[in-house]
């Protein structure tokens, strides 16, 4: 995983490319969230001022606090690409993958989920193991015996805690974040009836 990409080294300069990129593809045609599930539709060139009002408050409400950033789905779709570029977006996958699994109300389908969610992002060695100490692995392994709808509460709080604190941080510092909070804030600061649809967006940001 990529911490910093104050050295440049090859690999993390062709994600940083990779996710400004992806982020310009999100402005002009949103559809960076087509990895995520349904993330509403919305482009930056929209001819109702409102609607770009709308989302330039969303951008900058990221910002604001990780919850409101995870209460976005655009906030969600751009965190997640985020974490592609730092091969981390396990923990996201598992926090959003246990939001919905909570929603479950039959005791069927609460087991099937749950030993789908384990074996995919809980148990050692899984496709998308979660960075998770010894103690909660273990914890969520006994909880899955018997489940319901609080049984990966723990490892759930664990992964947000660490996005939270790690990768958070470094997507509010990422330059292609900084370029569209910038963008936001010059559309939410523009008189109302002076708006005009913005033009199609091309990110030119340095990752310096």
């Amino acid at each position: 995983m990529c911490r910093t990409l104050a050295t440049f080294p090859t690999t993390c300069l062709e994600r940083a490319k990779e996710f400004k990129t992806r982020l310009g593809i999100f402005l002009h045609k949103s559809e960076l969230g087509s990895d995520t599930g349904s993330v509403g539709k919305f482009e930056w060139n929209s001819k109702q001022s409102k609607d770009s009002r709308n989302f330039s408050e969303d951008v900058l409400g990221w910002r604001e606090s990780f919850d409101l950033l995870l209460s976005s789905k655009n906030g969600v779709a751009a965190f997640h690409t985020f974490l592609k570029t730092e091969f981390s977006e396990e923990n996201l996958e598992f926090w959003l993958a246990c939001e919905e699994f909570k929603k479950l109300r039959s005791a069927t389908k609460l087991a099937s989920q749950a030993h789908r969610i384990f074996e995919e992002f809980i148990r050692s060695e899984a496709p998308k193991e979660v960075n998770i100490d010894h103690e909660t692995r273990e914890l969520t392994r006994v909880n899955v015996q018997a489940a319901t709808a609080t049984c990966f509460s723990a490892a759930q709080g664990k992964a947000r805690t660490l996005m939270e604190k790690d990768s958070y941080p470094r997507f509010l510092r990422s330059p292609a974040y900084r370029d569209l909070a910038a963008r936001a804030s010059a559309t939410s600061a523009s008189p109302p009836s002076s708006c005009s649809p913005a033009e199609p967006v091309h990110t030119s940001a340095s990752w310096q």
